[in-house]
C-alpha cells in the first residue's frame, strides 16, 4: 500500500505558511515546501505559541457554532460496547492544528482533545499513539489501532481498505474582504469587480463555474491572494475559509469574512473523518454515536473554539 491521500491542513511552516497546506510529496498546489526537519520542527513551534494563545483567548461556546455534518439519525443507534471495550486511537504528530506536539514534546491538537473527548462520551478506555504519516494508515490496516484519527482522505482506494466515521469539519469555501465592505457584501455585487484566488485552485473553478461575471485575479499562493485584499488590489478573496481563518488571526484590524460559507463537497472535499478497518461496525457506530452527543451537548462547539478562535463557518 503506497502513502495515503490526506485532507489538506494549514502549515504555519515557512514556505509553505498558509499558501500550500502539506500534503503528502510536498505543498499541494503551490511552490515546493519545506522538507527539512527544521522545517517542521519550526512549523510545530509556531503552533505552539498559537496553540497557547488560543487556549487563552477561546470565545465563549456561544460566539459561533459548528453546522450541524453528523448524521442525527446517529442518536438512535445505542452501540453496543460489549465489543468495544476500549478505543485505540492512532494519529500522527505533524498535522497541525489537528494532532502535533507542542514545545514539550506533549501530543496536542484538536484531534486529539476530539478522540479523548470521544472515549470519555462512550465510557471506554481510550489510548493515543502516534505514527509517522506514511506508516499510519498500515498500522490501522494491520490492526495496530481501531481508529485514526489524522486527516485520511475518503478516496475511493482508501474506501477499498476502510470505513469512515460521519464528518465531523467541513471545510468551506469563503470571501475575505477589507472591513469596510463586509456589511453590504453580496456575491451577485462582485460583477465585474476582482477578486483574488489561488491558480489553478478548486475555489477557482468554483467562481468560474457559479459567479463568471467577477473578474478573478489569480495568484500563485494564497498568502499574496489575501495581502492583495489587504492592500486594496482587489475587491474580495475566495479560498479555504480554514486557512483564510489563519491568515486572519494577524489581520482582524483590515479584513473579515464576508457573506456565507460555501460547501461543494465535489470541490473542495467531503471534511475530516475518522477510518476504521473496513467492517468494524462496532467501532464506527461508537464513534458516529458520540460525534453526534458532542455536537448536542455543545462540547465540540468548545473544541472548535479553542482550536480555531478566527472560526471560519
Amino acid at each position: 500500500m503506497g502513502v495515503p491521500a490526506r485532507r489538506q491542513a494549514p502549515d504555519l511552516a515557512q514556505a509553505c505558511n498558509v499558501n500550500t497546506p502539506p500534503s503528502r510529496g510536498g505543498c499541494k498546489g503551490g511552490g515546493a515546501g519545506p522538507s527539512l526537519p527544521a522545517a517542521r520542527r519550526a512549523g510545530r513551534r509556531a503552533w505552539a505559541i498559537v496553540a497557547a494563545a488560543a487556549l487563552a483567548l477561546a470565545a465563549p461556546a456561544s460566539a459561533q457554532t459548528l453546522p450541524y455534518h453528523a448524521d442525527p439519525d446517529a442518536r438512535e443507534i445505542l452501540p453496543n460496547l460489549t465489543p468495544v471495550p476500549a478505543i485505540r486511537f492512532l494519529t500522527t504528530a505533524d498535522f497541525p492544528p489537528f494532532n502535533f506536539r507542542d514545545a514539550n514534546g506533549e501530543l496536542i491538537g484538536f484531534n486529539v482533545d476530539l478522540a479523548r473527548r470521544i472515549c470519555a462520551e462512550v465510557n471506554v478506555a481510550c489510548t493515543i499513539q502516534a505514527w509517522p504519516w506514511e506508516q499510519a494508515a498500515n498500522a490501522l490496516s494491520d490492526s495496530q489501532g481501531d481508529a485514526l484519527i489524522a486527516g485520511l482522505a475518503m478516496t475511493p482506494e482508501n474506501g477499498e481498505l476502510f470505513d469512515f466515521s460521519a464528518i465531523y469539519l467541513a471545510l468551506p469555501g469563503r470571501f475575505v474582504t477589507r472591513a469596510e465592505a463586509i456589511a453590504g457584501f453580496s456575491p451577485a455585487g462582485l460583477a465585474g469587480r476582482q477578486v483574488a484566488v489561488r491558480a489553478g485552485s478548486a475555489h477557482e473553478t468554483f467562481m468560474a463555474t457559479y459567479l463568471p461575471a467577477a473578474e478573478l485575479v489569480r495568484f500563485d499562493s494564497e498568502l499574496e491572494a489575501l495581502d492583495a485584499v489587504r492592500s486594496g488590489a482587489v475587491h474580495a478573496y475566495f479560498g479555504d475559509a480554514m486557512r483564510a481563518a489563519f491568515w486572519l488571526n494577524d489581520n482582524l484590524a483590515c479584513c473579515g469574512f464576508a457573506g456565507d460559507p460555501y460547501f461543494r463537497p465535489h470541490l473542495f472535499g467531503e471534511g475530516l473523518t475518522i477510518a476504521v478497518p473496513a467492517g468494524n461496525d462496532p467501532v464506527r457506530h461508537a464513534l458516529d454515536w458520540a460525534l453526534v452527543r458532542l455536537k448536542d451537548n455543545g462540547i465540540l462547539d468548545e473544541l472548535y473554539l479553542r482550536w480555531f478562535p478566527v472560526g471560519f463557518y
